[in-house]
This record gives structure tokens, sequence and C-alpha cells, in this order.
């Protein structure tokens, strides 16, 4: 018989589960992040004093124990494939009519098969797949090369909208195996919030919400994943024993039963009209989402017909995804600075007016190099449309030539290093343009502070503290003039205490 302790433990993780449900599948808590704290607390306290009761699946057990020597390569079942794209409508109809030819219906115009399609958002995440086993979460791997990915189950873990134990439903029983792919992302505020702190600490930022979500997957150290608030939303399937479904659609039903988050703006559509239709009206607040999204992902909804579609080497022929074109804006160009990389090359770095494009405010953007300022005759004063796809620092793509101003001014290339003085070389494609330049001294102080930045960075040396501003700092206090000085700065306290922001903790 139970104690009146374990009796209370399972009664709290019946609430925390099914407030987890409320919050990430339902979108409709029904209590504030302080009182689930608060059953949380009460939950480790309890399985603090009773420790035989503790079981892999409760949910205090989320964050795994000691830190992660590496990620083992685990086979899928079945193939992760990539979805082929499509940017426009005519080649979407083409799509559809490929299905209806290998099908063997007649093809119409409107595009119709049996059972319809099924059409979701393109989160812009990290594929992920789930295998519960018993209902239990045994395994968790990303796409990796489509036929092998990494076992990042103990980061999983840690993902609150990710169940450990797949809920009891009345309707539908639980499978023996279930895999359920859907995509790993971090929501807006989250990133932000990530990038202030990593900008507060003089460390550079991620570049967007999936670099982040797929660096943080990668991290060895569980405890720093949660606390970086990944989310997960559902959307396919890979192996599943037990459990028989007839279409796409009635198997998110049934995961939304076990408490797997769907996206509840996913829509049947009947034909191309329909599916075009709902393309166009989600384009219109798709930037209201607390997630990036890309696109709009079209599936044939039967699975019968899906298995008889089949697949290529690389993508099902059973769904597409439509992509949106690159948001684009207007700005006028103000200057241009030349940057020195960490192989000495030279990129110009185009300073605008300021303009709102795909939710930031953006004053910058890359030129590449001269050969294409050149080829896009870009100067100085001219109004460019500039294009944001997914990265900090949008690109210019052409110039409105209608809009130049008659004392716009042509760029005009470094002829010295911008930083040392140094010789420059320029280099060229067979056709004789211009391909880049470079700093050609092998001192130059400006190379040497963006090899140490990248000798520090995540993925490198990993060395905490140590971003692009703190480098530039102790660069120009000149306590970094090479990559042994990195690891005698312990020998220069005073010197380090003297500089701004540079207190006993940092």
């Amino acid at each position: 018989m139970k104690t009146e302790q374990e009796a209370r433990i399972d009664e709290l993780r019946k609430q925390i589960r099914e407030h987890d449900r409320r919050y990430y599948n339902d979108a409709a808590p029904t209590i504030s992040d302080r009182e689930y704290d608060r059953l949380l607390d009460e939950l480790k306290q309890l399985e603090a004093k009773n420790t035989h009761y503790i079981t892999p699946d409760s949910p205090t057990q989320r964050v795994g124990g000691e830190p992660l020597d590496g990620f083992r390569k685990v086979e899928h079942a079945y193939p992760m494939l990539s979805i082929d794209n499509t940017y426009n409508r005519e080649d979407l109809k083409k799509w559809i009519e490929r299905c209806q030819e290998a099908l063997g219906d007649p093809i119409d115009q409107d595009g119709t098969l049996p059972g319809g399609y099924l059409a979701e958002p393109k989160i812009d995440g990290v594929a992920i797949n789930l295998r519960y086993e018993q209902g239990l979460l045994a395994l968790a791997t990303t796409r990796g090369d489509g036929s092998q990915g990494d076992d990042v189950t103990q980061n999983v873990r840690t993902i609150r909208s990710i169940p450990l134990r797949l809920q009891n439903s009345e309707n539908t029983s639980i499978p023996e195996v279930v895999e359920i792919r859907g995509e790993i992302f971090m929501p807006n505020f989250e990133f932000e919030r990530i990038n202030e702190s990593f900008s507060a600490a003089g460390q550079e930022g991620f570049a967007n919400p999936r670099n982040a979500t797929a660096g943080t997957l990668k991290l060895l150290d569980s405890e720093t994943v949660a606390q970086r608030k990944l989310q997960f939303i559902a959307h396919g399937r890979g192996e599943v024993l037990g459990y028989e479904s007839a279409t796409q659609s009635e198997f998110l039903s049934a995961l939304g039963s076990w408490g797997i988050p769907t996206n509840p703006l996913t829509k049947p559509c009947q034909g191309i009209h329909e599916i075009w239709e709902l393309i166009q009206e989600f384009d219109t607040h798709r930037s209201n989402l607390t997630y990036g999204v890309d696109g709009v992902v079209i599936k044939v909804d039967p699975l019968d017909l899906q298995e008889r579609l089949g697949t290529t080497s690389r993508f099902p022929r059973w769904c597409i995804a439509y992509k949106y074109p690159a948001e684009q804006a207007a700005t006028r160009l103000l200057q241009v600075d030349w940057q020195v990389g960490k192989t000495g090359k030279l990129t110009p770095r185009a300073t605008m007016d300021p303009v709102f494009i795909a939710g930031t405010t953006v004053q910058h953007a890359t030129l590449h190099n001269y050969g294409e300022i050149l080829r896009k005759d870009i100067r100085i004063g001219d109004l460019v449309i500039i294009e944001k796809a997914g990265e900090i620092i949008p690109q210019v793509v052409r110039v409105e030539i209608a809009e130049r101003p008659h004392k716009s001014s042509p760029i005009q290339p470094p002829t010295e290093c911008p930083d040392c003085q140094g010789e420059i070389e320029a280099e060229h494609d067979d056709s004789g343009k211009e391909t880049s330049r470079f700093c050609v001294n092998p001192e130059c102080p400006a190379q040497l502070r963006e090899r140490l930045i990248h000798f520090a960075a995540r993925g490198q040396m990993n060395i905490d503290g140590m971003g692009e501003k703190v480098i530039h700092q102790l660069s120009g206090a000149g306590l970094l003039n090479s990559f042994g000085d990195i690891f005698k700065l312990s020998q220069r306290r005073e010197a380090l205490l003297n500089l701004e922001r540079m207190g006993e903790k940092k």
C-alpha cells in the first residue's frame, strides 16, 4: 500500500503533466509560472525524502546528471528525409499533377485527390525524431545525414513541451513503439533574451533562432539546455508498432491525445485553389507568431497514398514545402567600411539608414567583395534594396538606379589594409573579374583579433566570457598579442581589474 507521501508524489506528477499539456498543447494555462514552480518544488522535496519512489519519467528528472563527453551516432529505423521546395504557384500545381499522375488519377484543374491534403506551417527549427517505447521516451535523435543522427536524448528530456511519458487516452491506446518527428525551435523572445545576455557578457550572440537551437541541442551540459526554454511541435512519424491510422491528420489527432504538441494552424485542403488561398492568408500574419516560419508544408493526407507515392533518395514524393520569398526593404546607403577577417580577407560593410525588416531594425549589410560592388554598380547615396533571409546581417540585392541622386559617388576599394596599412592583393576569377582583396601582412593586428575570436568561440575552445567585445578590449589594452597570451591572463590580474567592466568575478 502506498504511503501518504507516495500518493502525494503521484498526484503532483499527474498535476504537473496536465499543466504541461495545457501550456504547450492547448496554449491555455490555468496556473501562473509561480504556482507551477511551487508544485515542482514540492515534488522535488518529497522525492528527496522518498528516493526509492523516483521514476525516470518524473517531471523532476528532465535535467540529466554529469555532462556528456560527446554524442553517439544512431541509425534511424526509417530515413529522415528532407522536403523538396517550391517557390511559386505554378511549380506547386506541377507537384500536384505529378501526384495525380503517379496515383493514376485524372489530372484536373482543381488538383483534387481522394482524401485531400494537409497544410501546416514550416517551422524554421531543427528536425528531431522522438522514439517512445511502451509510452516512455527512450531515444531522441537529430536528422544527421538522414540515415543516422546524433543521440541527444539527455538534452531533449529538458524540453518541457516533450512529455517523458505519453498520456493515456480513452479513444487511442498507446503504441508499443511510436517514433514522432517534428521540429525543436527557440521562441523569438528566448532568442532575444539569450543574445542580450551574451552581449552583456561581451560575447558574440547567435546569428538566428535556428542556429541557437542547433547549438543548444549539441551542448554537453543539459543544465544549460534546460535554461534556454526550447520548444517542440510534432508533424510526422517514423516507425510505429501497435497503432494504425488512415490519415496524417488522424495520426496528429492521436498525438494530441497522448500529450504531444501539434500545430493548431494545421488545416485540411482539397485542391490547388484552397491550398494557394491558405498560403497567401497565412503570409499576412506569420510575422505575429512567436517562432520563425519560412513556408508552408503541403502533404497528401491519406497514408496509403503516401505509401504508393513513395520517396526519392532525398525527398518524399507525397509532400512539398512552399517557401516564402525573403523579406526585402528599401533604404539609403550612407557609407562603406572595410573589415579584416581572420584570413586577411577584406569585406565591405554597408552602413544605411535604419530600416525595419523581418522583425528587427537593421542598419548594416554585407556587400561581399569589391567585384560584387562593381557588378551591381553600388554607390554611396544609392537607394538600395536589402534582403534578410534568416541571417542577422542582411545583404544588398540591387540598386534602384532610377532613384540614384546626382551626387552619388562610386565606392573606392582600399589600396592598403585599413587596420595595419599593410600591402593589399586582389584576386580575380578566370574572366579577370575581381573576387576578393586580402591584407597580406601576417602580423596584422586585425587578423589576429579575428583569429582569437574564432579560437575562443563556441565549437572551438569555448572559452566562457571571452567574446568578441572582450577580445577587442584586451587586445586594445595590449594584453592579447598572441594565442599564448590567453593562457597568461591570470598573471595580469591587476591590469585586468583596471579595465572597464572587468571586475573580480569576470
